[in-house]
């Protein structure tokens, strides 16, 4: 068995909640949309550093990943009004990420993205693997096996390159302005 991964230490949802504050520090009510089948274990990484950042999170959860689910939760963070939004990292979220763009730019709130294309989409920020990356080890797997070898033989891949992207047009329309220190971390930044 082998393969490409894009699961990485649960760390990293802290820092997507750390750099979320550093770009907004009077960020301390964050709605985290998530489907409701893996609340409880994106949420728990999530406790401890929510808990020193002094940021509650709120989940706003999912039964699926469909349009119409992902308006009724949006309806919701509209009328609950947090200080930002966190959005989960689950494929079928992803596969929704134009979607849940247009739906955070009419909520007319910050969002945290746990992928670049979310801010290539319009999003303010985007802290996660390299997408691309795994496609690319997904693709090296595949020749590897067709020239012969065995697919056990061959690691499974576990990214270990992070990226930060931040979307200035997003933070201009939101009235934002990103704290240099955090411009210059940046990975890319989308003007």
């Amino acid at each position: 068995m082998t393969g490409v991964t894009t699961e990485v230490d649960p760390g990293i949802w802290g820092k997507r909640l750390q750099i979320l504050k550093e770009a907004i520090p009077s960020v301390s009510r964050v709605s985290y949309v998530d489907l409701r089948a893996y609340w409880q274990n994106d949420a728990a990484p999530l406790r401890e550093p929510g808990q020193q950042l002094q940021i509650s999170l709120v989940g706003m959860l999912l039964d699926e990943s469909t349009p119409a689910e992902l308006r009724r939760v949006f309806g919701e963070i509209a009328r609950d009004r947090p200080d930002a939004i966190m959005v989960g990292g689950d494929a079928t979220l992803t596969g929704q990420h134009p979607l849940i763009v247009e739906l955070v730019d009419k909520s007319r709130l910050p969002a945290m993205y746990p992928w670049r294309e979310y801010v290539e989409a319009g999003g303010l920020l985007a802290y996660g693997a390299d997408l691309g990356e795994g496609g690319r080890r997904t693709a090296d797997d595949v020749h590897e096996i067709l020239n012969g070898a065995k697919a056990g033989d061959i690691p499974i891949y576990r990214p270990t390159k992070f990226e930060l992207v931040i979307n200035l047009k997003a933070a201009k329309s939101l009235g934002l302005t990103i704290p240099s220190a955090l411009l210059a971390t940046a990975d890319e930044v989308i003007e």
